[in-house]
């Protein structure tokens, strides 16, 4: 795995970018931190042993869908209290918690949609938690372009409804 790391840990902190660059996360939530947990939760699964390289993106997004859905839960147990004394609530807070829920809930309708279909959340969660490009998810999933392009808008469509927007 360290090797792996080495060979394209630039290209996971372009992943993790794109993925914090979305506004989805606050701002202690850093791109270096973010590749590091992956690296982290990877390291001590040792039952993971990447095919290619494909195959190590795609358990690389799967990764930091789940720091970030866990960072995303972490912050919303603070803003329910989370053994903190009452504050003044401002503006910045707030936005703060409507990203918590928006990534919970995206979350949350993302394993409907595995449940429905395992391929269509794996082409979410590439596109979506790791940034990759249609061409890279292709790549990482072995299938056609025009596929993916497909179940990218089924994807969507189904969580836009899911969502309420």
């Amino acid at each position: 795995m360290d090797q792996i790391f080495t060979l394209v840990y630039r290209e996971l902190r372009v992943l993790a970018h794109r993925q914090l660059g979305r506004g989805r996360t606050s701002d202690t939530l850093s791109t270096t931190a973010l590749v590091h947990e992956v690296y982290l939760k990877l390291a001590h699964n040792r039952g993971v042993s990447p095919n290619d390289r494909g195959h190590f993106f795609a358990v690389a997004a799967r990764a930091m869908r789940q720091i970030v859905v866990d960072y995303a839960r972490r912050r919303g147990a603070e803003k329910r209290g989370g053994g903190v004394r009452p504050e003044m609530l401002d503006d910045e807070r707030v936005g703060i918690a409507a990203q918590v829920e928006e990534v919970l809930a995206v979350d949350t309708a993302l394993t409907r949609l595995e449940a429905l279909d395992a391929r269509l959340g794996r082409i979410v969660e590439l596109r979506f938690f790791a940034g990759l490009s249609v061409e890279e998810t292709a790549d990482a999933l072995s299938t056609s372009e025009t596929t993916v392009k497909r179940d990218w808008r089924k994807a969507r469509a189904f969580l836009s409804r899911e969502l309420g927007g």
